[in-house]
């Protein structure tokens, strides 16, 4: 066997959670297919789309942990993102077909109070170059056809939102934003550029947080080829449990994890889960994760199970 052969046959069956810091030019789908490659499984999904000129951390769930991907309890992303004043575009973002260039007479000092309006909760509309489904299609693809339809506002959270520079002579600004699943940050800039008479646009945008993980721990396709070649991709790889940190967690007994496995049901009391309120993590006495679950009527019911 060669050493190359060795290698693949190393990353087989990968399972768990690995961060990629996407490029800009790439798509969420596009990360996903090059890791499958490189991590040698068709099982790889994200946990949340980045548009192709942002950067930041995207994790990707391999294997068995693609079933988290939508029951993830922490949806919560920040970013840091630039933004320039005095023009619109169609994208909302400097990559679109410019619509209307205005002088700019604001200060930096207008500008930050101007962005407290966004803080809070709020109804925003989505842009129609953005992935939202209306009436069966991607609100993109109706706007590459110069379709514009009407679609509704959406309820967004912004949790924190703070100006970190200020390069008022060329009505540069970067932010930082941090907020729930579904906002758009280029549609916050854009929506203050109205407020200020001047129109903006968002030039850069960088996800550094994506459900509680951080783009200092993730790494580039570059870096998780090399890993793959040397053997050494798992190390990298996170256990799926880590997305469910903020859970309580109960703890069976050999037999009752074998009994959780094969679908029986177990009496609350003999599980250690009587009285728990909502989602809990559930795990052999061996410390592996097994599943999701919660009690009801006096049992341990599975929410999702990992592994059989």
């Amino acid at each position: 066997m060669t050493g190359q052969e060795d290698s693949g046959t190393q990353q087989a069956g990968l399972s768990g959670i690995l961060l990629i810091d996407k490029p800009a030019g790439f798509t969420s789908f596009d990360v996903v297919a090059k890791v499958r490659g490189i991590a040698k499984t068709r099982k790889v999904g994200h946990g949340g789309t980045l548009d192709p000129m942002a950067t930041g951390v995207l994790p990707l769930f391999l294997g068995a942990a693609t079933k988290a991907c939508d029951i993830l309890p922490d949806q919560t992303k920040a970013y840091e993102a630039w933004f320039r004043l005095g023009q619109t575009t169609d994208t909302q973002d400097s990559t679109g077909r410019v619509l209307d260039e205005r002088p700019v007479s604001c200060t930096a000092e207008q500008v930050k109070k101007a962005l407290e309006r966004f803080k809070g909760s709020f109804l925003q509309l989505p842009p129609m170059y953005s992935a939202v489904w209306v009436k069966g299609r991607r609100l993109y693809d109706l706007a590459r056809e110069g379709i514009e339809v009407e679609r509704p506002p959406r309820e967004v959270t912004v949790h924190e939102l703070r100006l970190l520079q200020a390069q008022e002579a060329e009505h540069r600004y970067k932010i930082y934003v941090c907020c729930s699943k579904g906002t758009y940050v280029r549609t916050i800039c854009h929506d203050l550029g109205q407020d200020l008479g001047c129109g903006a646009v968002l030039t850069s945008l960088r996800r550094v947080v994506s459900s509680g993980y951080r783009v200092e721990d993730a790494i580039t396709i570059e870096q998780a080829q090399q890993m793959a070649d040397e053997g050494t991709l798992a190390q990298k790889i996170l256990p799926v449990e880590t997305a469910f940190a903020s859970y309580d967690r109960i703890v069976l007994t050999a037999k009752n994890a074998r009994l959780v496995q094969n679908g029986v049901r177990i009496a609350s009391e003999k599980a250690g889960c009587a009285g728990k309120k909502g989602i809990f993590c559930i795990f052999a006495p061996n410390g592996q994760f097994l599943g999701l679950g919660y009690e009801e009527r006096g049992e341990l019911r599975v929410k999702k199970l990992f592994v059989r």
